[in-house]
């Protein structure tokens, strides 16, 4: 076991980016708090790339076997950073300006820090410091526009996030009562021995405190209020960066110390799943609002994660399965809501449409993004949900396997109910009459960019999938 403090060089970078942020940010005039951007996106960017060098070392647990670095780890830590530096600058478009626009920006590294701790956590009292750390920054993200909405969505946030919280710490308390450890590789050796009812109360407590993080049922109910009611940049932020590491460290509960008690975990997490699949498919149906559609988006989205969770250790192909389809949901997911926020007053479908009249290429991006969703080849999501199809397969789960085939091709209804009225506007040539003018509802610059990239780069990953698996292999 290490204790070098280079071992944790890309989440140093995270935290110097922040603290370097933050005291940059007390000695800038308002007008210039782009230079604090800069170093942000900077740091980011390191991180990722420092992160990207270790991948090619082997497996290790360090500072007292609290800390894994492996592949899950490391396919977290490049994909939160990228996800985090685009998050930043299409927040640009939104904070440019605003007197707290420095430590939005620090409070997003931060939570970024703490999804990354999720995944790495190799202990149960880590894992409790990590959920915090990915927890409370997300709170005031959620309310940093400080309207009766958010203020809302904030509080709804904070007390379901306590009571889980609460809940979770519960569930350690029972599962370090029942090991006399907190240590995963030696919870792994002690559970199957403990007394069946505690071992049950914790792992009940641990799951649901990861769930919850993920936006997966039964404790999603937060998902469309803070969605729909913090702004469209910072929800793109709470719905992506957070799920990343959270179903990160289900995998690695799931896949270690879970992995060998007398109880029928798979089966509990692959019913998390498909309720989360299918509730957010469902809910997702009847939503005009653009914010909620893509709210219970992520929840069903969140149903294919934990696929792959439900068969931790008992496929050879759930590592690859997890490490595309993680990077490839942060792409698709922050396109889509870099739709919303290119048109921040548009928020109904009709309305989002008449805004893009006449601007096919926003429409074609949107498109892409949409339906890479779905999974549609030749976009990441695709070879993402292939793999997990393989894998849930693979681990015997074939009913698991059906319910989310029928759910992928429900889904892509939903999704047309956004494409179909917006490629109409975008490519009414004839009769540029029957509507408002494109001119009255300005599209934002960033957000726009940060779709076309993201669409691009969507299909970019697909289509180079085996040089990815092959870079974490």
């Amino acid at each position: 076991m290490s204790a070098n403090p280079l071992d944790l060089l890309p989440e140093i970078l995270l935290l110097f980016g922040a603290v370097a942020g933050l005291l940059l940010g007390l000695w800038t005039p308002r007008g210039r708090q782009a230079r604090v951007r800069t170093v942000i996106v900077v740091a980011a960017l390191g991180s990722a790339l420092a992160a990207a060098i270790d991948l090619a070392q082997p497996d290790k647990a360090v500072f007292d076997d609290s800390w894994m670095i492996d592949t899950t780890t490391g396919v977290v830590r490049i994909t939160v950073a990228l996800a985090t530096a685009t998050a930043v600058l299409l927040a640009s478009s939104w904070l440019s300006g605003h007197p707290r626009e420095t430590e939005a920006y620090v409070l997003m590294m931060l939570a970024a820090l703490g999804a990354i701790a999720l995944a790495a956590s190799n202990d149960l009292l880590m894992l409790a410091a990590s959920y915090l750390l990915a927890s409370i920054p997300l709170y005031a993200l959620a309310g940093f526009a400080k309207d009766s909405r958010g203020v809302e969505a904030t509080l709804k946030y904070y007390l379901m996030g306590a009571l889980v919280g609460v809940l979770m710490l519960v569930g350690i308390a029972a599962l370090m009562l029942a090991a006399g450890t907190g240590n995963y590789r030696e919870l792994a050796a002690a559970l199957p021995q403990a007394p069946t009812p505690l071992v049950a109360l914790g792992i009940i407590g641990v799951l649901a405190g990861m769930a919850f993080k993920a936006g997966a049922v039964p404790v999603h109910f937060w998902v469309p209020d803070v969605t729909a009611g913090t702004t469209p940049v910072m929800a793109a932020f709470i719905t992506t960066i957070p799920k990343l590491g959270a179903v990160a460290a289900a995998f690695r509960l799931v896949a270690e110390p879970f992995a060998q008690v007398s109880l029928d975990v798979p089966l509990l997490v692959a019913v998390i799943a498909a309720a989360s699949m299918t509730l957010g498919n469902l809910a997702a149906f009847q939503q005009t609002e653009v914010l909620r559609l893509l709210a219970y988006s992520t929840v069903s989205q969140v149903g294919y994660m934990f696929m792959v969770v439900a068969v931790a250790g008992h496929s050879v192909y759930t590592v690859p399965a997890l490490s595309i389809y993680l990077a490839a949901y942060a792409v698709t997911n922050l396109g889509a809501f870099a739709a919303a926020s290119a048109l921040p007053k548009a928020g109904q479908i009709e309305q989002w449409a008449n805004g893009v009249r006449w601007r096919p290429w926003l429409v074609l991006s949107l498109t892409v993004v949409l339906l890479g969703l779905v999974g549609t080849p030749p976009t990441a999501v695709f070879v993402g949900k292939l793999a997990i199809f393989t894998a849930t397969a693979d681990g015997n789960l074939i009913w698991l396997f059906v319910l989310a085939a029928v759910n992928t091709i429900a889904s892509l209804f939903y999704y047309l109910r956004w494409i179909a009225p917006a490629a109409r506007a975008a490519f009414a040539g004839s009769d540029r009459q029957a509507g408002t003018d494109s001119t009255s509802v300005p599209v934002l610059a960033a957000p726009a960019v940060t779709v076309h990239a993201t669409a691009i780069a969507s299909v970019l990953l697909g289509i180079g999938a085996g040089l990815w698996l092959a870079v974490i292999a």
